[in-house]
């Protein structure tokens, strides 16, 4: 008999979710903790916590400014993972699924990575430059340490759909449009037939991601897929505070902000 997943145990639902994704460290390792709270008191079913990287190939200009700002604070893949527990303590019960490019993990050993991540209590990982085919040994680890590996799958994948959605856990994450992260209007309606084929083959939840920034693209993302990822328009969301929420004397206004804007976002 399958035993339940930490991730699974943490998810109370596999319908209408909303997964955002922060940089860990950006503007500060306690501002990350503060605006993952804000996003599950927002709604949020599971948070992408992602890893700053200073080549994020997927990435586009919002994410990779988000990134720097968290490599000039001196973050790390170890030390964002170490915010984990510190979220847990003030209060996140949603799964937090890490997002990483693969160099990090080469670099800390794949063995030790997927040890941090179940010591610090990590439900998930993303790696959006391993290919599918190569990710055999990760799936391994991941299965090992009680974590789930969450695939990607893009509209040039089409021959690929199959395998890789029938293979995913947790959920998977379904890119609506080719190239990087936060372009705007990027949503097609192509994409809705993208979808179903997808959902057709996967066991998992289905969301969609990448170019989702307006309750337009939220509420139509909605009618046709399980959930919803939103990456680049919440770091925009938070950039527009970063000085406020770097000032403790300002930082609980703009968080409140900050909240009010998700909310609409989503809502």
């Amino acid at each position: 008999m399958l035993t339940q997943t930490s991730f699974q145990g943490k998810l109370n639902k596999t319908e209408d979710l909303f997964i955002p994704f922060i940089e860990a460290g950006d503007p500060t390792p306690e501002v990350t903790i503060d605006l993952a709270l804000k996003l599950q008191e927002a709604g949020a079913d599971i948070l992408e916590l992602g890893i700053p990287y200073s080549d994020p190939l997927a990435d586009g200009p919002t994410i990779q400014r988000a990134a720097k700002r968290a490599l000039d604070n001196g973050m790390s893949l170890q030390q964002a993972i170490e915010l984990i527990p510190d979220m847990r303590a003030n209060g996140l019960e949603i799964p937090v699924v890490v997002f990483t490019y693969y160099n990090p993990v080469l670099r800390i050993g794949e063995e030790k990575f997927f040890k941090l991540l179940e010591e610090h209590g990590a439900e998930g990982v993303l790696i959006p430059d391993l290919p599918h085919e190569e990710s055999e040994s990760v799936r391994e680890l991941a299965l090992k340490h009680d974590i789930e590996y969450i695939s990607l799958v893009a509209p040039n994948s089409e021959e690929r759909i199959q395998k890789i959605a029938s293979e995913a856990r947790g959920f998977l994450y379904c890119v609506s449009t080719l190239g990087v992260t936060g372009g705007e209007n990027q949503l097609s309606s192509e994409v809705t037939d993208f979808i179903q084929k997808v959902k057709e083959h996967s066991p998992v939840p289905v969301a969609v991601g990448f170019g989702i920034s307006t309750n337009e693209d939220v509420q139509m993302i909605r009618q046709h897929a399980d959930g919803v990822i939103i990456g680049s328009k919440i770091i925009r969301l938070v950039e527009a505070e970063v000085e406020n929420l770097k000032d403790d004397s300002k930082r609980h206004e703009a968080l409140n902000r900050f909240y009010e804007n998700v909310r609409e976002l989503v809502e």
